[in-house]
């Protein structure tokens, strides 16, 4: 099992393409393996013959290192069959034979038949279709062309769009934003991808002072039509300085507008919306639901407005409100109370700035409870406004008082059992629904 990134220990084998006796070249494709952030394809390195396929598709938790197939090197002079185990993580690009590209279909050959998207498969087609739209598009970033994007979401894009349109840059975030910024402001639309939103401290100056306040400070006369992308929050094991949720941060600048989709379909139809967008737009991802097949849906290709929520369950005994990965954990959560006959209403914010106000209210009249839920620091959080807002507004309509759930006040830690106790849990979620309904 090839290691195929940073913090991958196991993995599972999707497909094989390939069959005992086949000869493969380097750099053919012989297997589908799903990693801790993604579906990837793995290459052979050398020419050969599969001698045996050692797993067969759908095994999963194979430990890295383990071999996975016998390999039978022509280039090796006593002809012994070698293990299959470690190799190149480059890709390939999927290729239509069809030169007009239609739907994403060049990105789907393989999976020609499945109507379920996930989350990375949805940015990666919305980046796509936005730039054949409109030729002003353009994305850049660290390793997003000759790589295909750290986590695999470019795949495809520097093949079909070349070097102008899809430009690795060095290892500069202030640099290489500023770029941007400059290219925004020179009526291009640029798509600037931070390997991890942590990295993106470096370009604060750049994204508060130039993007976020040049439509203000310019009387209006200069817009910023720009969006800062990639995965925000907590991975597995990536330490404090690679999991912090910016999600509060960004949301309390004016100028900026912040989203953070939950499932595949937001995603895609946010991720239009930016690029649409003549503002600066921070869109925030989460690297465990790139693969995650809780947050896969089908796809129904329409724009999704900022600043409209949406409600995933109704219900009648307490508002739920959530976002991002956020949701996943809140799921969990509503199966426990459901088994207690207790009704939630969840709430998918998806725009953090602006807000849906008016459903937030209009739930909590109908519920009489609230709480909310995010990974972030428990300080100056998203829930923390919507507390404060929602005490303001709809004060009277409330038979308890509004919680909230975050991560915990520590920076991450990086050893798994105090990750996850630094991170919120579905049992931590349940345990503040019976309290607000007063079961416990």
């Amino acid at each position: 099992m090839p290691a195929l990134s940073p913090t991958m220990e196991e993995g599972a084998i999707n497909k094989w393409f390939v069959q005992p006796g086949d000869k493969v070249k380097a750099g053919d494709i012989i297997a589908e393996i799903e990693t801790d952030k993604a579906i990837m394809e793995f290459e052979a390195t050398s020419d050969g013959t599969i001698s045996e396929i050692l797993f067969k598709e759908g095994t999963n938790q194979i430990k890295v290192n383990t071999p996975i197939a016998l390999f039978n090197d022509n280039f090796n002079s006593n002809n012994t069959s070698q293990t299959i185990s470690e190799g190149s993580n480059e890709y390939k690009t999927l290729k239509s034979n069809d030169e007009t590209v239609k739907n994403s279909d060049r990105f789907r050959e393989v999976h020609s038949n499945e109507t379920i998207f996930t989350v990375r498969e949805s940015i990666r087609d919305a980046l796509a279709e936005e730039m054949r739209e409109d030729k002003n598009v353009f994305l850049l970033g660290e390793e997003v062309a000759e790589y295909q994007g750290a986590y695999k979401v470019s795949q495809g894009l520097l093949d079909e769009f070349g070097s102008e349109r899809v430009i690795d840059t060095p290892i500069t975030e202030h640099g290489f934003t500023g770029l941007a910024a400059g290219a925004a402001f020179g009526g291009l639309k640029p798509v600037v991808e931070y390997m991890t939103f942590n990295f993106a401290l470096q370009a604060m100056d750049q994204i508060i002072n130039t993007c976020a306040k040049t439509l203000y400070m310019s009387g209006g006369q200069m817009n910023c039509p720009i969006v800062f992308r990639g995965p925000n929050g907590a991975a597995s094991q990536v330490a404090a300085q690679h999991s912090q949720d910016f999600a509060p941060w960004f949301a309390s600048v004016p100028g900026l507008k912040v989203v953070q989709p939950f499932s595949a379909n937001d995603a895609k139809g946010l991720l239009k919306s930016a690029i649409r967008d003549p503002n600066p737009v921070i869109f925030l991802e989460n690297e465990i639901l790139y693969n995650d097949k809780s947050a896969s849906s089908k796809i129904n290709d329409e724009l999704i407005p900022f600043g409209k929520a949406k409600i995933l369950l109704e219900g009648k005994d307490v508002t739920l409100i959530s976002y991002g990965i956020g949701i996943k954990h809140s799921l969990e959560a509503v199966k426990l109370a459901k088994e207690k006959n207790i009704s939630v209403e969840l709430i998918d914010l998806r725009s953090l700035r602006p807000l849906d106000y008016e459903t937030i209210y209009n739930s909590i009249k109908k519920t009489n409870r609230c709480i909310t839920v995010e990974e972030s620091f428990p300080v100056c959080s998203i829930g923390n406004h919507l507390s404060a807002s929602i005490m303001e507004n709809v004060f009277d309509y409330l038979d308890a008082p509004v919680l909230n759930c975050t991560g915990k006040d520590v920076p991450m830690p990086y050893a798994k059992n105090l990750e996850e106790a630094a991170l919120i849990k579905p049992e931590e979620i349940f345990k503040a629904i019976q309290k607000v309904v007063y079961l416990d």
